[in-house]
């Protein structure tokens, strides 16, 4: 357990190695971080793709800042003999291990679980896979757009009529690296009662099928094909997204005969008593002229009055928030959903919280994310390398430090104005 740690938090006292990149394995391991596991980011000396995709502020990447708070980092390179050395020491340490390497790159690295379990028996060993460890697709790369593809998420989002549309955030990354977190909780539980630990798959295609349990389920079931319904829903209306008096948008949605009706109440309207808008029945098949009245009255409203009228008359609603007022929000504040750390570099910075409440074992965001290298020499020092052992390590190439790696980002700096003034004086 890191010196950081609070000795309460659910995971206290267990260590996570995070050897993946990019984001549903790293912030599988951010949430075991979260709720107080020690967890420490392994990466080469070229560090996680992550680090170098999205907006940057002074070096770091915005993106990453995020994903992988609640961690330590250290670079070790397990091309070398020496570095598999290193790592092996650190293996024998850990409960939990992550990684999304993929063969033959996994092995000779010295990563897969057989090379693991001989560090430590009772690893408990996690692979996340695009598609799956065997099977047709196994060894094929791919991401969260893939798979989004092969399992009819594009096909379903999108208006109707219109073309296919991914999802605007990684939700199939973030599904996954939930179920990566909840495989390790699960697999603790078995250690307990067995004292072994074991090998685990978690694939992104498992996680969106899984994700879609109510329309492929329903498409299994019945044989009726889900349909392509934009903001609408299927099953009820209305159900939408409603213009107002400010150019801003609401959401307003009815599952039930109840929710229409105070919908009318609301926008002092009687459409529960036209027989087109009656039942659910007549409003789906009317939902085109529904949209177009209750559109009128919604524009007569700004924004913000509307959603308050709608919200006193118990009515499902919400405003469509920009990310300036995401980050604002008074509920997602207390939820504690933005929550401030501090960066050695950076100083003050928000990231997002921990989405678990403990009441007995309360957690918290309690370390800043890592920059690569940043805790190398702590976390070897812990393993019982000398101070000179850790010197003759950087000085090789096995591990690197922060200061190294600043080294090395001036040197390719560098190189590459070098290079530059070279092509421009040779044209």
């Amino acid at each position: 357990m890191s010196a950081n740690s609070t000795p309460t938090s659910p995971l206290a006292g267990l260590r996570v190695l995070d050897v993946s990149t990019m984001l549903a394995g790293p912030y599988g391991a951010t949430l075991l971080g979260d709720l107080g596991a020690d967890v420490v980011k392994v990466e080469s000396h070229l560090g996680d793709d992550s680090r170098r995709l999205g907006p940057m502020r002074e070096g770091e990447c915005g993106p990453f800042l995020s994903l992988n708070r609640s961690k330590r980092a250290v670079v070790i390179d397990m091309l070398q003999a020496e570095g598999r050395e290193v790592f092996a020491r650190l293996a024998a340490t850990a409960d939990i291990l992550i990684t999304n390497v993929r063969e033959p790159a996994l092995s000779k690295l010295g990563l897969n679980y057989e090379q693991v379990k001989a560090h430590r028996p009772d690893i408990i060993w996690i692979g996340v896979t695009a598609f799956g460890p065997d099977g047709p697709y196994a060894g094929r790369p791919g991401i969260d757009f893939l798979t989004q593809g092969y399992c009819g998420v594009l096909g379903l989002n999108g208006e109707p009529g219109g073309g296919p549309v991914r999802t605007g955030f990684p939700a199939v990354d973030v599904i996954t690296s939930l179920l990566v977190s909840n495989a390790a909780l699960a697999a603790l539980r078995v250690r307990e009662r067995t004292g072994k630990g074991q090998r685990i798959e978690v694939s992104l295609l498992d996680a969106l099928m899984h994700a879609q349990a109510s329309s492929i389920g329903g498409y299994l079931a019945t044989g009726e094909r889900p349909k392509r319904t934009g903001n609408r829903s299927q099953y009820f209306a209305p159900s939408g997204v409603y213009p107002t008096k400010d150019g801003r948008h609401v959401i307003i949605t009815t599952p039930s005969e109840k929710f229409f009706g105070h919908v009318c109440r609301a926008l002092g309207a009687d459409w529960d008593q036209d027989p087109r808008f009656h039942d659910i029945t007549s409003r789906l098949a009317h939902h085109d002229e529904l949209d177009r009245v209750m559109s009128e009255r919604t524009r007569q409203f700004d924004r913000d009055e509307l959603v308050a009228r709608l919200i006193a008359a118990d009515v499902l609603t919400a405003p469509i928030n920009d990310v300036e007022d995401v980050v604002k929000d008074p509920q997602i504040r207390h939820n504690k959903m933005i929550v401030q750390v501090d960066h050695p570099v950076l100083g003050s910075l928000d990231v997002t919280g921990v989405p678990i409440r403990f009441y007995g074992s309360p957690c918290s965001v309690e370390k800043h994310p890592p920059m690569q290298g940043e805790h190398t020499r702590e976390v070897l020092a812990g393993l019982g390398y000398s101070e000179s052992e850790i010197d003759g390590q950087i000085a090789a190439g096995v591990t690197a430090d922060r200061p190294e790696m600043l080294r090395r980002r001036a040197q390719k700096k560098a190189r590459k104005q070098v290079a530059s003034r070279t092509n421009e004086a040779s044209k």
